[in-house]
């Protein structure tokens, strides 16, 4: 069985090819934006133009707009290729990216938010969430998350802040998702987003 991962939810655009366990192939561009401009050419760039039996795409939380062109690519492939498609949290992928260096301790992850806030949320040895993911402010973050092994991109900051720890200065990476538990996997997908939305209808 063939699975494509797709990660677009920050500002790297990340793609994988796995055969059962054995990786085939991967891309990871740090891009910033244009990830609709980037994904599809480097999903058929991969060995069989990346066709798979399932697709795991990132929910976030991360970049609103990436997150949804992720989630669409991998929607109109899963109709193109009678593929199953489920999602994954952009931060556990964080965590597995971590554990992929040799760390085999809890992990903390801290990464761009929106409005100057950060994305965090703590991870155990095994990579399953320890309370769900929250939208902090830098001081908050810091304040929150114990772990001694912080991983994200604002990792550095938050070891900083609090004066103690180690920073990985990683995005996630969509070669790590078979290190991902099960049990963080969904079939129902929706985005991530983090925080509430800045709009709010008439009335609230």
């Amino acid at each position: 069985m063939r699975v494509l991962a797709i990660e677009t939810a920050t500002q790297a655009c990340s793609v994988a090819l796995f055969d059962e366990e054995n990786l085939l192939a991967s891309q990871h561009e740090l891009i910033g934006r244009g990830h609709a401009e980037r994904l599809v050419p480097m999903i058929s760039d991969l060995p069989g133009k990346g066709r798979a039996d399932e697709i795991r795409v990132s929910l976030g939380p991360g970049s609103f707009t990436g997150t949804r062109i992720g989630l669409a690519a991998a929607r109109a492939l899963g109709i193109a290729w009678g593929a199953r498609v489920s999602g994954f949290p952009s931060l556990a992928l964080v965590a597995a990216s971590a554990r992929a260096t040799g760390t085999t301790d809890p992990v903390g992850v801290a990464m761009t938010g929106g409005h100057g806030d950060w994305f965090v949320q703590s991870f155990d040895a095994t990579g399953l969430p320890v309370g769900a993911n929250a939208s902090l402010r830098p001081e908050e973050a810091a304040a929150s998350i114990r772990e001694h092994r912080v991983a994200g991109d604002r990792a550095d900051e938050l070891v900083n802040l609090r004066g103690y720890g180690e920073a990985l200065d990683l995005l996630p990476d969509a070669s790590h998702v078979l290190s991902l538990p099960p049990a963080v996997l969904s079939e129902h997908l929706a985005p991530i987003y983090g925080r509430p939305p800045d709009a709010r209808l008439p009335g609230g």
